[in-house]
């Protein structure tokens, strides 16, 4: 697939920031690739870059609308339509990785084939994954597991593959969700793989490799999540990690969307995503700590990192503000 950029980064109505994770994640780590953003009446999220029509968006370059929020379920809201048919009709592709595809929608079709505009989406798998069969690889893995969904997984794995190419050291990000997509342009879209095949996907992702090549692969989901533990376990299985890395973010006080879960402990993390991983790599060790202080001053982040390795006795930071390089010294 290929989406142009520049993008205006659509928020639409986003419930709260984290709803706007998606736009988030692209300006963070694609910010020369954004020009704008367009938010509609309600929207609780800003990501701090200029607010623009569709028309302010194209004056300033830009060449695809990017839907960066996504809602429970993944679902095309109607109020966002109206939106969507401007900026075709106006000259913009527009790229999308909700469930709800945006080539379900009769009249974005109608209106795209006229305008000779793309309907990009990528959460449609582009290959035909194996079964996975669990056989050892060349190469090394890291993935990062989370006390929740949405809690800094992909940050992570960015932040530590930055930092190993950044030290000199042989290393490539995996994508497995749509934010990680559209910021590298390639990866599997493992939510939407059928459950039998999501093994396969990510032993496809992360191939044979050099015997100093680390893979930082993206985690999703939470094995304590009743939601989205199944993403989790394929990636656990099919990844064959040989180091995991321990993701939180500290301000929860329940699973995300489930008001009734409470957040499990990071020392019950620690003890069954190692036991899983186990299963297909009995030299799989927990190696670090991320955690995500972004709610937190400087002040409070540098004391809870210090409480968390204290209490697990592993290097623990915030690497995306703090940097990654305690993290990567532990992969040898």
């Amino acid at each position: 697939m290929i989406i142009q950029s520049p993008y205006l980064l659509f928020l639409g109505d986003a419930v709260d920031p984290l709803a706007a994770k998606v736009a988030q994640g692209i300006k963070d780590w694609r910010p020369d690739a954004c020009v704008g953003q367009l938010r509609q009446p309600g929207c609780q999220a800003d990501l701090g870059i200029p607010d623009m029509t569709v028309q302010e968006a194209i004056d300033a370059g830009a060449k695809t609308l990017v839907v960066g929020v996504a809602n429970r379920g993944g679902v095309i809201s109607e109020s966002w339509l109206s939106v969507f048919v401007e900026a075709l009709e106006s000259g913009l592709d527009i790229a999308s990785g909700l469930h709800n595809l945006l080539t379900d929608e009769s009249k974005l079709v109608e209106v795209a084939n006229s305008r000779n505009r793309q309907l990009i989406d990528v959460r449609i798998p582009q290959v035909e994954y194996p079964i996975a069969n669990g056989k050892p690889r060349a190469g090394k893995r890291c993935l990062a597991v989370g006390t929740d969904c949405s809690v800094g997984k992909m940050y992570t794995a960015l932040a530590m593959d930055k930092a190993m190419r950044d030290a000199g050291r042989a290393s490539s990000f995996r994508a497995t969700g749509q934010t990680g997509i559209l910021i590298t342009g390639d990866g599997v879209p493992l939510d939407a793989v059928v459950a039998d095949f999501m093994a396969g996907a990510v032993e496809y992702l992360t191939p044979d490799n050099d015997e100093n090549h680390w893979d930082m692969i993206e985690g999703q989901g939470s094995l304590f999540h009743a939601s989205y533990s199944g993403v989790t376990m394929a990636l656990i299985h099919g990844g064959a990690p040989d180091a995991l890395i321990l993701c939180h973010e500290p301000t929860r006080t329940h699973m995300r969307g489930l008001p009734e879960y409470s957040l499990p402990s990071l020392t019950e993390l620690r003890e069954l995503a190692l036991t899983l991983a186990k299963v297909v790599n009995p030299e799989c060790k927990v190696v670090g700590v991320s955690v995500n202080t972004a709610a937190l001053d400087d002040a409070a982040a540098t004391a809870l990192c210090k409480s968390i390795e204290t209490e697990l006795g592993l290097p623990t930071v915030d690497p995306f503000r703090h940097g990654a390089e305690r993290l990567i010294a532990e992969l040898k």
